[in-house]
């Protein structure tokens, strides 16, 4: 590469090749979202999506420039043009899209309008609408008036004895305090026993209520262990017959179906209990000793030999 090379390039390089018009290439970035008017099917470019723009300068506002720039969509390869308006300290879209309407231009109560030139004008020139203005602003002092007297009522209402409520403050807080240490015992305390690595949250009564419909039973956990080693490990369950074939027995009164229900119940303890004495593979009180494998050796034959070697006789 010559050094002529290097002079008759730009310091930009690619970016300037349309210096000569007033062009120049840069990563414009899209200020708000607007909706595609090239695409097919109603498209919209999100905000804070970057384009490689053409800027350029098509005017001015008093000393300040006003800067145009020139993008391509990629999905319909439409062009968008975006200009900045320093009058209003904004961008405005000048071809290819429209900017979507969040309602973000509302002006909502308690903002301050700033006004144009040509508004003022109008306000100083118009009586009407010098009226109209005026009557507004005294609406809007007799709101604001009425709201500042609200906050000093308030104030004096709740600080009229500084001391009295300083102590109410510090009395809350220090029995809320307390609270919070005692909760914070508690967890410390069930996270070493249940070994936890985690953080609990605070109980509320949702979890109490659900708490409540857990039933642990009331058998201790040998008994339960017994009654889980005698029972079957393939049981035979018996359909249940169905609502419509079902026929209520006659004769037989309610204190005669407990009874026949208590027998039922003492039988079925009854012959698990059998089970678990007789079977010494579910009795874990008296295991069964352990037997010890006996090789038995076959005695050798005389005689009976394939190959007769001469040390065999000697």
């Amino acid at each position: 590469m010559t050094r002529s090379y290097y002079k008759s390039r730009h310091a930009l390089g690619s970016r300037a090749r349309k210096a000569g018009q007033g062009i120049l290439t840069v990563r414009f970035e899209m200020p708000y979202a607007i909706w595609c008017s090239h695409c097919p099917k109603p498209t919209i470019i999100g905000q804070g999506v970057r384009f490689n723009a053409e800027k350029k300068k098509v005017g001015n506002y008093h000393s300040t420039p006003i800067f145009s720039f020139r993008m391509k969509h990629i999905v319909c390869g439409g062009w968008i043009e975006i200009r900045t308006d320093p009058k209003n300290t904004a961008y405005v879209v000048v071809e290819g899209a429209k900017k979507r309407d969040t309602a973000d231009d509302v002006v909502k109560d308690g903002d301050y309008v700033i006004q144009s030139q040509e508004e003022k004008e109008k306000m100083q020139n118009d009586a009407f609408a010098a009226l109209e203005g005026r009557v507004e602003e005294k609406k809007q002092i007799f709101s604001d008036k009425s709201r500042i007297e609200e906050l000093y009522r308030g104030k004096e209402r709740d600080w009229d004895d500084p001391f009295h409520a300083n102590k109410r403050l510090r009395k809350t807080f220090r029995v809320e305090r307390k609270m919070r240490e005692q909760e914070g015992k508690r967890t410390e305390d069930l996270k070493e026993r249940m070994s936890l690595g985690m953080d609990l949250l605070a109980e509320n009564e949702d979890d109490r209520r659900r708490a409540g419909f857990v039933d642990f039973g009331v058998e201790d956990g040998e008994t339960a262990v017994v009654k889980a080693r005698s029972r079957p490990l393939f049981g035979t369950s018996v359909p249940a017959p169905d609502a419509g074939s079902r026929v209520k027995p006659s004769g037989i009164t309610k204190s005669i179906k407990a009874v026949q229900d208590q027998r039922e119940k003492l039988r079925m303890e009854l012959g698990n209990n059998t089970r678990a004495a007789v079977d010494p593979f579910l009795n874990p009180e008296k295991p069964s000793p352990p037997t010890i494998p006996v090789i038995k050796r076959k005695k050798p034959t005389e005689g009976n030999s394939l190959v007769n070697y001469e040390s065999d006789s000697t």
